[in-house]
């Protein structure tokens, strides 16, 4: 039996897996390019580093990324306390302060005597013990020796980010903190606009002009990630009935609602700055800081961070992986976690990282292990990456890709349903 595994990729999927793996004994040589080699998105080297949103959504039992979390405490992961540590305010979601929650995370990985992190770009598999999980930013030759296991093209889709924005240069007469129907304190910062200024933020935005992207022949969106130009583009209400929602909301100092109102959320602990929920955009730099200055409370705005969108690549996983993110034609123990397997978003890729450590982990002890059942969002993810019957692509946590419960009509009972089912077929922890 080797002792050693190789962890290929710093982010989320990879640090899970490297946990997953210390805790059963084993010893990790993790190799991260960064710094010699950066990605179009990321902004440090530091390891477990949040490229787009600081939130992993929701906590909220009932919803799909808070039965996620819940399923994922009671099977061992590593992540989400840390998570929990460098929270920042945000009602029921879990949003992190950045740069704590990767201190937090490499302070836990280099506890391990077993740990060694190697900076350099890996350019080859050699047949040892390893675990891919480079993200969907992944290196050309990376992206070269998956292509090759799995025989299949490329695949890609676009992602892209919000900007972030200094609190001390946000017009607080034109704004207010508070949650929708006054749940979850002042965790978010309203914008309102009135029905004018709106409609004079919209005509701008979706004919402001949009970085140029060459290195694509078409336009793939994940609808979670998309720019928000693009979707304004589908009719002036679509945003307001999506993240500039006036729903829920009511200006205290006034009393009075608003035609849309754009939410801000703290960005770090020390709260001096906020990013934009949901304004992930391709917008130039000159046009959001054009554009989103019409919004009365930022007309003064400094920008901290621009947004920008890249290219996520993923590989066509129902012919690559088994339901434990095994590469099915590799002799040696080879898995592919993270992003790049086709799952999508923070909490999923560490679900993912955490399967792959513990299922390599069993394979190299010569034990079996078998993925949760398919009642759970775990198991039913794990058997999405691996089945899909249809054309693949990426999935996050969402309830209908659990097998229906049809006997409960109301909807809130009916997702309560889906959480007591869930939780039931996840094996307790002894203790």
């Amino acid at each position: 039996m080797s002792n050693t595994v190789k962890v290929i990729g710093g982010g989320l999927a990879g640090c899970e897996c490297a946990l997953q793996l210390l805790d059963n004994g084993f010893f990790v040589k993790m190799y991260e390019m960064r710094p010699k080699r950066s990605t179009g998105a990321h902004k440090t080297d530091r390891l477990a580093e949040l490229v787009c949103s600081n939130s992993l959504k929701s906590e909220e039992p009932t919803t799909a990324s808070g039965l996620l979390k819940e399923e994922l405490k009671y099977l061992g992961c590593r992540l989400l306390p840390l998570a929990r540590e460098a929270r920042v305010p945000s009602g029921s979601a879990l949003a992190v302060d950045r740069e704590k929650f990767s201190e937090l995370v490499e302070r836990e990985l280099n506890s391990y005597q077993g740990f060694e992190l190697i900076r350099e770009e890996v350019c080859e598999l050699d047949g040892s013990p390893t675990v891919v999980a480079t993200g969907p930013l992944t290196s050309d030759a990376m992206a070269g020796l998956i292509g090759g296991i799995s025989g299949k093209r490329r695949l890609y889709f676009y992602d892209a980010i919000a900007p972030i924005v200094s609190a001390d240069s946000i017009d607080y007469d034109n704004a207010y903190f508070g949650g929708r129907y006054g749940k979850g304190g002042d965790d978010y910062l309203n914008l309102p606009m009135q029905k004018e200024e709106y409609e004079a933020f919209y005509n701008e935005l979706v004919n402001a002009q949009t970085v140029v992207l060459h290195d694509f022949e078409k336009k793939e969106f994940f609808d979670g990630c998309m720019p928000i130009e693009e979707m304004a583009k589908r009719g002036s209400d679509t945003i307001r009935f999506g993240p500039l929602k006036p729903v829920g909301l009511r200006n205290p100092k006034t009393g009075e609602k608003a035609y849309a109102v754009v939410q801000l959320r703290r960005e770090n602990v020390a709260g001096d700055c906020f990013n934009l929920v949901g304004f992930q955009t391709n917008l130039t730099y000159g046009e959001q800081k054009r554009v989103f200055s019409m919004i009365p409370a930022l007309k003064n705005a400094e920008f901290l961070r621009y947004g920008v969108m890249h290219r996520n690549t993923y590989i066509d996983a129902p012919n690559v992986l088994t339901d434990t993110f095994r590469v099915k034609a590799s002799e040696s123990p080879l898995y592919i976690a993270g992003q790049l397997s086709g799952v999508e978003g923070y909490v999923e890729s560490i679900m993912s990282g955490m399967i792959a450590g513990q299922a390599i982990a069993s394979e190299l002890k010569e034990l079996d292990y078998e993925v949760p059942s398919e009642f759970t969002l775990t198991g039913s993810l794990c058997r999405y990456i691996s089945t899909c019957p249809t054309e693949f692509k990426p999935m996050n946590a969402n309830l209908g890709i659990l097998p229906p419960i049809t006997d409960v009509r109301d909807k809130k009972k009916r997702k309560q349903a889906y959480h007591d089912r869930s939780i039931s077929n996840i094996p307790m922890p002894l203790d």
